[in-house]
């Protein structure tokens, strides 16, 4: 079975909920079109987000980036509010002020998003087999919430567990990568922060010790093709990239991922 592209999810409002997409289109700067283009910022223009607050796993926000409209509300409960980003700013600005307890702002950034990596606004991409083997590790922990926690933006199916590690080099130039017709280089794999510690709906650490036990997993069944230069820590998962070539600029569900031999 050749690697193909399984899922694309990109995450419109950062460190809010994801949206599941058959076709993407990617921006000349590299980043999905729409991922985290939206973010929440207080009043000294610092983000809020996970790894700021675990409030924010409770907030349920679904936006729809072509009408730039969107819901929210508490995790569970009914939607507290609908509108538009255009017209409706201030409402909801307001209600996750009061959320959080403190003012806050929408910022958009509509070409590279506000990614964590600013040197690779590229998609991430990891493969199903690895979010399976990373589930695995934990008991009680399924796929789809080990795929909710890393918040990936492209999965691979028909690969090996940490067959995105191919994609970064020991030189730390990048990999050239295709997915469909855009050649994409991978840079690095992600650092990672305290938010896959948490359960991704409730925003409470569990289970206990995750990213010891994770850090050490990781470690122990490192490939051997992995670069093992850029671990100087093995709490790491999935690959940053950068574009190299656009292509015609939309990458889909099914396209086939292919490796560049340099």
């Amino acid at each position: 079975m050749a690697a193909r592209v399984a899922k694309i999810t990109i995450f419109p409002m950062k460190s809010c909920d994801g949206l599941a997409l058959e076709t993407a289109s990617v921006m000349p700067s590299g980043a999905l079109s729409h991922d985290r283009q939206f973010a929440l910022v207080d009043s000294d223009g610092r983000f809020i987000n996970a790894k700021r607050t675990p409030l924010i796993h409770q907030v349920r926000m679904q936006i729809d980036p072509s009408s730039r409209t969107y819901e929210v509300g508490r995790r569970g409960e009914e939607v507290a509010l609908r509108g538009r980003f255009d017209a409706d700013s201030k409402q909801l600005s307001d209600w996750l002020s009061d959320f959080f307890s403190l003012e806050v702002s929408i910022v958009e950034n509509d070409e590279t998003g506000f990614p964590d990596d600013l040197g690779a606004v590229g998609p991430t991409i990891i493969s199903t087999s690895t979010l399976e083997t990373v589930a695995d590790w934990f008991n009680g922990l399924t796929v789809d919430e080990v795929r909710q926690r890393f918040r990936v933006n492209i999965e691979v199916d028909g690969v090996e567990p940490f067959w995105e590690d191919w994609l970064f080099r020991s030189d730390r130039q990048p990999q050239p990568f295709r997915v469909g017709d855009v050649q994409f280089g991978g840079t690095n794999p992600c650092q990672r922060c305290v938010v896959p510690t948490r359960h991704s709906q409730t925003g409470e650490v569990t289970p206990a010790g995750f990213s010891l036990q994770f850090s050490s997993r990781r470690e122990a069944t490192l490939p051997a093709w992995a670069p093992r230069e850029h671990f100087n820590h093995f709490y790491r998962l999935s690959t940053n990239t950068r574009l190299l070539n656009r292509g015609n600029g939309i990458i889909r569900v099914g396209d086939p991922v292919e490796l560049d031999v340099i």
